[in-house]
């Protein structure tokens, strides 16, 4: 089947996206967000997400269809995150594609959240070239994946041992009293400050960490020592700097993720470095990563802002691409994993 068209649906953790995908092409991404909720939490709550799923999920579905023009009739495979997320939410995402695989007597492909940001960029720059490195970076995972095939073949180089960058991005913005979610804050708040006022820490790029951790990534001494700055500065009297605070911390994040992965394209032999997860959205990781690939030859996939964050659109790409790829199906038992690891593309 060469342009299928493919229902995804996300809910991992606090977006209900749904995506309608033909072949390579994006005929729908319907989200239904419940980052309002939380906020006033200053994070996500895992029974209210799972809730605000199970309300939005139909008629999310429904304006997908709506914006995609066609009718669940036409739908020739159902995608679904099966892992990792929320336990939770998942579920509540599993159990609808369930039905709809059912209900319509189709296949139903449970993928992988990580693969998925990874295939999503095929409906904006076209087919990923074989191998793709690619570096996520979101509220849960910072990771560097070597792609030969974004369908059957993933290899974890790196990932974050303590916090992701984006849990660090949430965890600073607090301290400098920004608004919930962090990092568009952040963003916003840095290009007003001075990214070299102070010198934060880089986590593992000492040669010894090298060794050790050489392609992962550690932000929670980073945001320690961001809140001893801000602790010293309150206790002496004197104001806290945020832009100038935001933009040095910042700028610490995004060198270590970009310095990585250029190292992981160079020793690995790829042209081709792919950024994804929600805080590829920052202007600031983007900048540097395309000063960085330029320097190095290297060629830089971005999609857009949109595509980066949780959406049913990514899913359904990947389940295109396991149905064009001749992948087999799953289970309809398949079950939700919290913590499916990115070698599993399929559940």
């Amino acid at each position: 089947m060469n342009e299928p068209v493919v229902l995804g649906i996300e809910t991992s953790c606090d977006e209900t996206g749904v995506g309608i995908v033909r072949g390579r092409t994006l005929l729908a991404d319907a989200i239904a967000s419940s980052v309002d909720e939380h906020a006033r939490f200053g994070g996500v709550v895992p029974e209210v997400a799972s809730r605000a799923h199970l309300e939005a999920m139909v008629p999310t579905i429904e304006r997908a269809c709506r914006d995609a023009g066609v009718r669940l009739q036409d739908v020739d495979a159902v995608a679904v995150t099966a892992g990792p997320g929320l336990a939770g939410a998942l579920v509540v995402g599993v159990a609808a594609a369930k039905a709809l695989a059912v209900g319509l007597g189709r296949p139903l492909y449970g993928v992988n959240h990580l693969a998925a940001h990874v295939a999503v960029d095929v409906v904006e720059h076209g087919p990923l070239p074989e191998p793709t490195m690619s570096l996520l970076v979101s509220g849960g995972h910072s990771n560097l994946l070597l792609v030969p095939d974004v369908t059957c073949d993933i290899t974890s180089l790196g990932a974050t041992i303590d916090d992701a960058a984006g849990e660090a991005f949430d965890k600073v913005a607090r301290l400098l009293g920004l608004p919930f979610p962090g990092g568009p804050h952040i963003d916003r708040v840095s290009r007003e400050g001075n990214r070299v006022a102070i010198d934060f820490p880089r986590g593992l790029t000492t040669g010894r960490d090298l060794q050790r951790y050489r392609f992962d990534y550690s932000f929670s001494g980073l945001k320690t020592a961001v809140a001893r700055w801000v602790q010293a500065r309150e206790a002496s009297g004197e104001p806290v700097p945020v832009a100038d605070v935001a933009a040095s911390f910042q700028e610490a994040v995004v060198d270590v993720l970009t310095r990585k992965a250029v190292r992981a394209c160079r020793e690995h032999g790829v042209d081709d470095l792919l950024l994804g997860g929600g805080v590829a959205a920052n202007s600031r990781l983007r900048a540097l990563a395309q000063e960085r690939c330029d320097d190095a030859g290297i060629r830089l996939r971005v999609p857009r802002p949109g595509l980066c964050t949780d959406n049913g659109a990514m899913v359904a790409a990947l389940g295109a691409q396991l149905v064009i790829k001749g992948r087999d199906a799953s289970r309809l038992d398949l079950p939700a994993d919290s913590s499916q690891p990115v070698e599993q593309v399929r559940a």
